[in-house]
């Protein structure tokens, strides 16, 4: 993907809209000051309805997509969801049913386009669940169904680092799906963002936050998704977020010099994924 005439586009999407009050309180203010490209909403947070209405003064800025669920708390009190390890090991050992999962994606589509009243500009995974077995294909399938004659059709996260960036964390991530979800989507003629940035343990202070970013979008390549998950500790459960610590640092390097200086570095911009992503012509659903 060429770098446009102000710089390669990158996708800066905050993740876990709707979480707590303090995270979509943040990344509203940062998406209003033009420091973010996309965000992603989790649908079985009782705060989802009334967050999204806010968020819609912002239609048309941002790209506004489904945080597919399987592994919080809000999955877990909805009698679907498991412990990340849990839900790791079922992936690997056999994969999820897919008619369970394809019910299950319904229901969270359902309920994104109930408050947000459209589609998803772009479905990802809390903790890279739409890449695990039998999540992925009940996921294209469900995708290709409802929206393959759109013309704009939900684009997809491929969690898988670009090289250079692929430490043990990345690297098991990708393992986990990120090839077969790229393949089956292609098949399916959805389109997918290429790469993901952005994957650490969630350390350090804000100084080290800011040279991390700087490292990403230095070495990313044009359309790269980079995460992130700004909070502010406002209306949060801190005691419920074990990286809610992590969430305030990120918010006020985003929010900051940090990031446009870091742009600048790299020779980048943000971009909306549904202005980028190419998609294949549309299939019969």
């Amino acid at each position: 993907m060429p770098a446009g005439p102000g710089g390669k586009p990158i996708v800066l999407c905050a993740d876990d809209y709707a979480q707590d009050a303090g995270i979509s309180a943040g990344i509203r203010a940062l998406a209003a000051q033009g420091r973010l490209s996309a965000t992603s909403a989790m649908v079985l947070s009782p705060r989802w309805r009334e967050d999204a209405a806010p968020l819609r003064e912002l239609r048309g800025q941002i790209d506004v997509g489904l945080h597919l669920d399987w592994t919080s708390p809000f999955a877990i009190a909805a009698g679907h969801g498991l412990p990340l390890g849990a839900a790791m090991r079922r992936a690997l050992l056999g994969g999820f049913d897919p008619a369970a999962a394809r019910a299950e994606i319904e229901r969270q589509l359902d309920a994104f386009e109930a408050a947000w009243g459209a589609p998803p500009n772009h479905v990802d995974g809390h903790q890279h669940v739409q890449q695990f077995a039998g999540i992925r294909q009940a996921l294209v399938g469900a995708l290709q169904q409802r929206y393959g004659a759109h013309a704009l059709r939900p684009w997809l996260r491929i969690s898988r680092a670009p090289r250079g960036q692929r430490d043990l964390k990345a690297r098991v991530i990708a393992a986990l799906g990120a090839d077969a979800l790229e393949k089956i989507a292609a098949d399916a003629g959805l389109p997918c963002a290429p790469g993901l940035t952005g994957i650490y343990g969630f350390d350090g202070d804000t100084a080290s936050y800011a040279r991390r970013l700087a490292d990403w979008l230095a070495a990313a390549p044009a359309g790269t998704v980079v995460m992130c998950h700004p909070g502010l500790a406002e209306g949060a459960a801190a005691g419920d977020d074990p990286i809610a610590a992590a969430r305030q640092r990120e918010w006020h390097c985003l929010a900051g010099d940090d990031l446009p200086r870091a742009l600048a570095q790299a020779g980048a911009q943000l971009a909306r994924g549904s202005a980028l992503y190419s998609a294949a012509p549309a299939l019969n659903p």
